[in-house]
């Protein structure tokens, strides 16, 4: 038997070789899938979607492949032995899962048991996998977890970032931490405690050019630093302050990409401030993921539109000043996403949980916080348009904008997805830490819980999967800086947030009874980390619509 009892290079060669190999096995599935679902030339998203268990499945092997190589890209960098030994473990797990997700429907993937055999059961992967898997060593990794603490390895971050991260770890623990159980229990919005310090920081301005006042340099993005700070304050709260930078991201690439120069001068200076706070109204009660189907009415009238209907999961659309709301202003059916245009709507502030504005324009617009079991803190609304007057001066791009709404919408989502993914893996370091510390302190039996094999084995297999998720987010947040990685980022956010949830799973199982009880942070975290999978793209409608759309179109 080929011995893999050594760390380092050769045995991130034998974990990439095995990875390669089970990633021939979804290339060659996607290959079918292409066949199946490719009428004259061109992909049938009728024919698609009559594979859609095939096709999710497919989408999310991939994106645990994809983090498994990211994983490894940076062991590979950082030749650190803990990290070397984490990485192998996870790329274990992963080719064992998607290995697993194939042959329980091989007839769907087309294919054979021996397929699944020649990946496994070779005298390398075999072996590879075997010790990697063991008990003795999982729990091996899990006692060295304790003893470490929280710390993954090196991350290899530049010193500006390194800075960035320290900066905003203190804030999370000193400011955020001390009011979230609060801000959760009580279901309050979030304080000038945490908003007011996070202005002065700058932490609004992270995606708005410094020539608009922001941070980001005129001619290059920098995702990698929004993720480090969405993850650190996310770490704190992910409803109190890690989702505070999203919703001015996304308005900000919207203006960016489609907004008049006078509209950037206008309101980009505004939003790098935090004065006012914004909010995103594309979600409709019937339309969610579906952007193209909204249908809130938008009417000309004298000097501007009227708008009539509903809107819901505005996150923050209460404490907001102003709203970016997708509206249809073709009403022919047929127009389809190109009858969308975007709009700027303003409103006075407001911290309840119900508003009412009715301006001298004339209109209605009203407010509704919808109760949610976590992600408390920013509360998300229904809103309700009754002829609500805009100025034509509010319509993104001015004249020229008509009809391109839809196009603003995704340029304003771009980075949501992995920015979700930098959220996710925030929530899940704050239980991973949490774990580690309670696994010291409870005694059963008269041992330390962290003592038990069980609990070795669940925190080793936490902190494999935590550095794979953090990994994969920060090298897509490096590729998009380049102009790169879409594709890669909706993996990114399919696998965290699943993930996180898996996570956070684990660290209440750990807390035992205590996890379930409001007054210790962990349940807090679980209830969070379930909504990740939902907003910024549902994760059915990402794997299906997006990722394995792409894989298929692109398959061999």
């Amino acid at each position: 038997m080929t011995d893999v009892s050594q760390t380092g290079g050769q045995l991130l060669d034998l974990a990439a070789d095995v990875l390669q190999q089970t990633q021939t096995l979804i290339d060659r599935s996607l290959s079918v899938l292409k066949e199946k679902t490719v009428e004259n030339g061109r992909l049938s998203t009728e024919k698609l979607d009559s594979y859609q268990l095939v096709s999710y499945e497919l989408s999310l092997s991939w994106a645990e492949c994809c983090a498994a190589r990211f994983m490894l890209e940076h062991s590979r960098q950082s030749n650190d032995e803990f990290t070397n030994r984490l990485c192998a473990l996870f790329c274990a797990e992963a080719v064992s899962a998607v290995c697993a997700r194939l042959r329980a429907r091989l007839a769907d993937f087309e294919l054979a048991d021996e397929d699944i055999r020649a990946v496994l059961n070779g005298e390398a992967a075999s072996a590879f996998l075997a010790s990697q898997l063991s008990a003795a060593n999982i729990a091996a990794i899990g006692q060295d977890v304790v003893d470490r603490g929280p710390n993954l390895g090196p991350d290899l971050l530049e010193d500006r970032y390194t800075m960035m991260r320290d900066s905003f770890h203190r804030f999370a623990d000193e400011v955020v931490m001390p009011l979230a159980e609060s801000v959760h229990r009580e279901d309050l919005i979030i304080p000038e405690a945490i908003l007011g310090p996070l202005k002065e920081m700058g932490v609004f301005g992270l995606s708005i050019p410094e020539s608009y006042g922001g941070l980001q340099e005129d001619d290059k993005e920098d995702t990698l630093g929004m993720i480090i700070v969405t993850e650190e304050l996310s770490r704190g709260s992910l409803g109190a302050a890690g989702s505070l930078i999203t919703r001015p991201e996304i308005l900000a690439r919207a203006l960016l990409k489609g907004g008049t120069q006078e509209q950037k001068q206008h309101w980009l200076p505004q939003l790098a401030v935090g004065e006012p706070l914004c909010a995103v109204a594309v979600t409709e009660p019937n339309y969610g993921s579906d952007v193209a189907g909204v249908k809130l009415k938008a009417t000309p009238t004298e000097g501007g539109w009227l708008l009539n209907g509903a809107k819901t999961w505005c996150t923050f659309g209460g404490k907001a000043g102003v709203l970016m709301v997708l509206a249809r202003t073709n009403p022919d059916p047929a127009a389809g996403h190109r009858g969308l245009s975007m709009f700027l709507v303003e409103k006075p502030s407001s911290d309840g949980h119900e508003f009412e504005v009715t301006p001298q324009t004339g209109g209605k617009l009203t407010g509704r916080a919808i109760s949610t079991l976590g992600y408390r803190g920013m509360h998300s609304y229904e809103l309700f348009f009754d002829d609500f007057f805009v100025p034509a001066s509010n319509m993104m791009g001015g004249a020229e904008g008509e009809g391109r709404g839809f196009y603003l919408a995704m340029a304003g989502f771009a980075g949501g997805r992995i920015q979700t993914a930098g959220r996710a893996v925030g929530v899940m370091r704050a239980a991973f830490e949490k774990s580690i510390s309670y696994s010291k302190e409870r005694v059963v039996f008269k041992h330390a819980i962290g003592d038990y094999q069980l609990t070795q084995v669940k925190l080793a297999r936490m902190a494999a999967h935590l550095a794979a998720c953090r990994q994969i987010t920060y090298g897509v947040a490096r590729l998009m800086d380049e102009g790169k990685g879409d594709m890669e980022a909706s993996g990114a956010k399919l696998f965290t947030c699943k993930t996180a949830e898996w996570v956070t799973r684990e660290a209440l199982q750990i807390h035992g009874g205590m996890g379930y009880a409001e007054e210790v942070p962990v349940s807090r975290y679980f209830v969070d980390a379930r909504v990740l999978s939902i907003f910024e793209g549902a994760e059915e409608t990402l794997a299906l619509k997006v990722i394995t759309r792409s894989l298929v179109e692109n398959a061999a």
